[in-house]
């Protein structure tokens, strides 16, 4: 029998009242503002409420450079989330929200699979509570505010070639990612050129996942530099007196959203700010309440942990002052022997034939990786685990392949099966992430705040990422001395890179040493709080595929969603 779409697994959930998920997590009833019958938002006075509980356990799951069709990090995060009940532990999940261009696109939903699903599906994944929308129109009425003041006269003095605030979409449109507006009469605006990022690249949301609180959300904004001035000079949002009016445009969204698992296991699902340019992590708002509903936390950091992980660690960790216990590595077998190099996965297309036979040896060769990113945790003082997401199609001999290279480096290794079987599938994993947050901790940043920008980009290329050396352009070197100049030198740094190589260059497997990491150019999310330093083409606007998902997603008689996976 063919084993059911995670929709209509989604639709067999047996649901619990999310009262009752709240108070299972300490929340009380008067903390909680329902939104229809299966999802919540969480009033940001449950931090200091739950402040005087018992901390839990704070777990991020990263892992191996990922294929483009992914490695299961969402699905693990919630197979673990249940995996530790099924230990006697109580745990709390905190995922980003998905972006509805992906869920359109290619990538599909971000919810998990299988039996580790988040609950309800459909919900989660189309438009949620509005957080997405908020976000969108509170960064378009900046946009807007930006061309008004242009109309109005610019008393600023905003130079018209250094506008660096874009408009944002939450549809994958290629068409928009470079546009001139402004075209018309001399009523219909300053003509200039512009364009459109996605929704999840936008500075505004990166604001809303590092954010303390609505009065720390509120300075934030303010801070946003949105341009400059012929001499350089920043101009932020404060200047153009919109910064309280976004604010005002975000008090809801600035509430957690309250979800549970198929196991009803409680899910936080807020913020999701992009993987490539922001820190791809979910808010630090949901991990100030979840650190102290249950004995487990258990967040996802995007991408491989070169990326998501290293971000949550010198980026989200340095704001919320949360300090980890232990890091889950996912890693897959398919994965690795792509890292072998002898394979190309491209997504929505089937899988070369020769990567589905049994090959121990392509395991093997692609392990460089795997090793990398473990060495890339323990770098940062935390205890790795590595969790091996099982295919129906893999082998035995292939899953020991990475157990053996897992004891050889001395950290814990467990085989999942959560897609298949939900929490009992983690059991092992839940077991050996008990042991190694059991370990003391010794946690560490991998820069201080007062380390220059340059330092800070170089200490995160050559010790993470195995680069020999950075290499600047004209164009880089300029905006840091700027940058500094203008006293955003103590920012943490998100470097910009593909996520498909622990390089620069996408088409590097692997663990490549010996490399130039090229720094092309340098952009400011002081409002977020970071620098992030461009390397190579980053594309914050996505396109449709040749078979995107909105072509079989559709209503059948009933009403009810099909096609959405």
């Amino acid at each position: 029998m063919a084993f059911p779409s995670d929709l209509d697994i989604a639709r067999g959930a047996a649901l619990k009242p999310l009262d009752d998920v709240a108070a299972e997590m300490g929340i009380a009833s008067h903390l909680l503002e329902p939104y229809g019958d299966q999802v919540v938002k969480i009033k940001l006075a449950a931090i200091e409420e739950l402040a005087d509980g018992p901390t839990a356990k704070y777990v991020v799951v990263s892992a191996i450079t990922p294929t483009p069709l992914g490695e299961g990090k969402t699905t693990t995060t919630v197979g673990l989330g249940q995996g530790l009940h099924h230990i006697g532990k109580r745990a709390t999940v905190t995922i980003r929200q998905p972006s509805m261009g992906p869920t359109f696109g290619i990538k599909g939903g971000a919810a998990g699979g299988g039996y580790s699903q988040v609950v309800p599906m459909e919900i989660l994944n189309l438009h949620l509570t509005g957080d997405m929308h908020a976000v969108t129109a509170a960064h378009n009425l900046l946009a807007a505010m930006i061309d008004n003041h242009l109309y109005q006269g610019n008393s600023l003095g905003l130079d018209l070639h250094n506008i660096t605030w874009r408009r944002v979409l939450d549809v994958n449109d290629r068409a928009l990612r470079n546009i001139i507006i402004g075209l018309g009469g001399p009523g219909d605006g300053v003509p200039r050129q512009t364009g459109f990022d996605i929704t999840a690249a936008s500075e505004v949301m990166a604001t809303l996942a590092l954010a303390r609180s609505l009065a720390d959300l509120r300075e934030r904004l303010g801070r946003i530099v949105v341009g400059y001035t012929r001499d350089g000079s920043p101009v932020t949002a404060e200047q153009l007196n919109v910064a309280g009016s976004m604010a005002v445009m975000l008090r809801e969204a600035v509430k957690p959203n309250l979800l549970q698992t198929l196991e009803n296991t409680p899910v936080l699902v807020h913020a999701g700010p992009f993987g490539n340019i922001a820190t791809g992590n979910s808010s630090v708002i949901a991990d100030l309440i979840g650190i102290h509903a249950g004995d487990y936390l258990v967040t996802e950091a995007g991408f491989g942990a070169d990326m998501g992980a290293e971000r949550f660690f010198n980026i989200k960790c340095r704001t919320s002052g949360l300090i980890p216990d232990a890091a889950v590595l996912v890693a897959t077998v398919r994965g690795l022997k792509a890292h072998s190099g002898k394979y190309k996965i491209v997504a929505g297309r089937p899988l070369p034939p020769d990567l589905l036979k049994e090959n121990a040896d392509d395991v093997a060769a692609g392990a460089s990786n795997l090793r990398k990113q473990v060495a890339n945790i323990r770098l940062h003082g935390v205890t790795p685990v590595v969790a091996i997401n099982a295919f129906p199609t893999d082998h035995p001999g292939e899953h020991q392949v990475i157990r053996d290279i897992a004891a050889e480096l001395g950290v814990r290794a467990a085989v999942c099966t959560h897609f298949a079987d939900g929490g009992r599938g983690a059991v092992e994993l839940a077991s050996a992430v008990n042991e190694a947050a059991a370990e003391p901790s010794e946690f560490r940043l991998l820069y201080p705040d007062s380390a220059s920008l340059r330092e800070k980009i170089e200490t995160v290329a050559t010790e993470v990422y195995g680069a020999a050396r950075v290499e600047y352009s004209a164009q880089a070197a300029k905006q840091l001395d700027t940058y500094e100049q203008a006293g955003f030198g103590r920012l943490p740094v998100c470097v910009a890179k593909t996520h498909l190589s622990i390089s620069s260059d996408p088409a590097l497997k692997g663990a490549p040493t010996g490399w130039t990491l090229p720094v092309r150019e340098v952009r400011a999310s002081v409002g977020a709080g970071f620098i992030y330093p461009i390397c190579g083409e980053i594309r914050t606007m996505p396109g449709l595929g040749t078979s995107p998902a909105a072509a079989r997603i559709d209503l059948d008689a009933d009403g009810q969603i099909r096609g959405l996976s």
